[in-house]
């Protein structure tokens, strides 16, 4: 779909047939190049001290704090004073204990103000989720009472983590925060959307639902947000983005946000979004710098549960994520542990939403510290206390180990994560190597001083 760059103020909604054609398909021109583009000026009241341009040319290379990023944009801000920011939004930035802007922060918020369409990618546990808040925040008017920023993520518990961090840093604002997920009440839903709020964050099933229903009265909307945009725009998700974007107002400002931004994503942005800035970090350099990530071979994959038992009181010193690949082996093996008398909780998406919700609750405050889980918690959710994760079984997805061990080693911790490798496992683990540039040893006997 090409949007008009003149703003309009009347919703423009397309054929369902258009925009799936649009979205699928294919055309060699458009693949995704870094290309000088002109950008707006967009000049922060804080003075310039904090405000310079990234050394080297538009679409170069630059590296950054050990990572290469390239980028289209060559803007950068080292403060959020100098951003041009409402006193208020910094209050509740500074309030939420944020002092200075991180990498992804000083190049994309910036973007996001001038009104562009931005596509920002980096390491997870940087500060991506503050990014679009801060940017979308801004962007507000607050005396309009009406949907005018739409921010979508993948699952449940990261959209409620989302709507949080909204709201803490706008609760300077007035700002009225909505979370709209599924298996939650449907009327609650319409009632509070009927009233009105600035800022929905869902999930795209019930997102699209309260659509459907005219609850959620989307003709206002100045700026829409997919986070973990792979994965929104992957097989899972991809035909309820769509459904969605029909309904969008033409001129609407659209900004994706992930760790992992495979070529093939790229290129699907490209049918509709607008002359994207693009803030990318190189393959090579997605792995966290503070995260040792190790391995253990168990050769046989009935041995691993036997593993885990060994590892039990090294683990529980700290709070760690187990992973499985399926929701059946995490509840099997949250079992084995329990009747082995190990303490453990468990969370999948086929639990009731209430449920999800405790066992998050007690995780996050440190009641529980160990949380076997399947690739539901992969994606963007920081728990604090979090120093190890485990891999029971290696992702089926190699975009997913970064997600996974990015849940440890949030914003520069140190971290742990640890791969249980089975015999015909081996050439997964070479795979991960290769693709990430990285390095994956066999864990050592001192694993507790690591953690």
């Amino acid at each position: 779909m090409n949007k008009s760059t003149t703003k309009q103020n009347q919703t423009t909604t397309l054929n369902r047939n258009e925009i799936t054609s649009d979205f699928n398909a294919r055309d060699d021109n458009n693949n995704v190049d870094f290309h000088t583009e002109s950008q707006q000026s967009h000049q922060p009241k804080g003075g310039a001290d904090c405000f310079r341009s990234e050394k080297g040319q538009s679409g170069s290379v630059t590296e950054v704090d050990g990572s290469q990023i390239e980028s289209n944009w060559t803007e950068i801000c080292e403060s959020f004073d100098a951003m041009g920011l409402s006193e208020n939004l910094l209050r509740g930035i500074y309030g939420y204990g944020y002092e200075n802007p991180s990498a992804i922060q000083q190049r994309a918020i910036l973007p996001v103000l001038a009104g562009r369409d931005t596509i920002a990618q980096a390491q997870s546990g940087t500060g991506k989720t503050a990014t679009f808040s801060i940017g979308a925040l801004q962007l507000l008017d607050v005396k309009l009472c009406a949907c005018q920023a739409l921010i979508l993520a993948p699952t449940r518990e990261l959209a409620q983590q989302i709507t949080n961090d909204v709201s803490s840093l706008g609760q300077y604002l007035n700002v009225k925060v909505h979370g709209c997920i599924g298996g939650t009440s449907v009327r609650e839903d319409v009632s509070i959307l009927k009233r009105g709020v600035h800022v929905v964050v869902g999930t795209p099933g019930r997102v699209y639902d309260m659509i459907q229903r005219n609850a959620l009265d989307i003709r206002n909307l100045r700026i829409f947000t997919l986070d973990e945009a792979d994965e929104m725009l992957g097989r899972g998700f991809k035909d309820q983005i769509y459904d969605i974007f029909k309904f969008l107002p033409e001129s609407v400002q659209v900004t994706i946000f992930s760790a992992t931004l495979p070529l093939e994503v790229l290129d699907v942005t490209s049918k509709f979004m607008r002359n994207p800035v693009r803030i990318l970090v190189k393959r090579d350099e997605l792995t966290l710098e503070g995260i040792k990530q190790f391995y253990i071979a168990v050769e046989h994959e009935e041995w691993k549960f036997d593993t885990l038992c060994d590892l039990y009181d090294t683990i529980s010193i700290t709070q760690a994520v187990i992973f499985c690949n399926t929701r059946k082996k995490a509840d099997t093996l949250a079992q084995r542990m329990e009747a082995k008398e190990f303490t453990v909780s468990c969370m999948h998406g086929e639990m009731e939403q209430r449920e999800r919700d405790l066992i998050m609750r007690e995780f996050r405050s440190g009641s529980s510290r160990v949380l076997i889980t399947t690739d539901v918690l992969a994606r963007g959710i920081d728990v604090r206390g979090v120093s190890l994760v485990i891999n029971f079984d290696l992702p089926t997805d190699r975009e997913n180990y970064i997600h996974r061990i990015g849940r440890g080693g949030r914003f520069g911790r140190k971290g742990v994560a640890i791969n249980f490798v089975t015999l015909g496992d081996a050439h997964y683990v070479d795979d991960i190597r290769q693709f990430y540039n990285t390095q994956i040893k066999e864990m050592p006997e001192d694993l507790a001083d690591l953690i």
